[in-house]
């Protein structure tokens, strides 16, 4: 799978870097053979202004089906991750899952 972090508004440490691609991995582990590329937006929206305002937005290109995008707005960016992180890992079991059944509900139903 491959990992692409984009930032907008703040330059990409190495730290945050490292961060996110560890999140990322996880997230997908277990689901990774139906994952193409992951995409990580990472933006501070109000710039120096402060507030609650730090989006990370991942996409996932998967294999076979349309992709994943979703986004989290906070007051700090680790936590944006985080939880933008967790839901695509959780959507992603859902999807793989659903294809997994609608397969085995084609190969289960009678021929007439």
């Amino acid at each position: 799978m491959q990992i692409d972090i984009q930032t907008s508004g703040f330059s990409l440490t190495e730290t945050l870097k490292s961060y996110t691609t560890r999140r990322m991995r996880f997230a997908c582990s277990r689901n990774d053979t139906h994952v193409m590329r992951a995409r990580v937006l990472l933006a501070d929206i109000n710039g120096p202004r402060g507030g609650v305002d730090k989006r990370c937005q991942i996409e996932l290109t998967l294999t076979g089906q349309q992709n994943i995008i979703i986004e989290d707005i906070q007051a700090d960016l680790y936590i944006a991750i985080d939880r933008a992180s967790e839901r695509s890992m959780r959507t992603l079991a859902r999807r793989v899952e659903r294809s997994r059944q609608h397969g085995r509900d084609l190969q289960s139903s009678p021929e007439y």
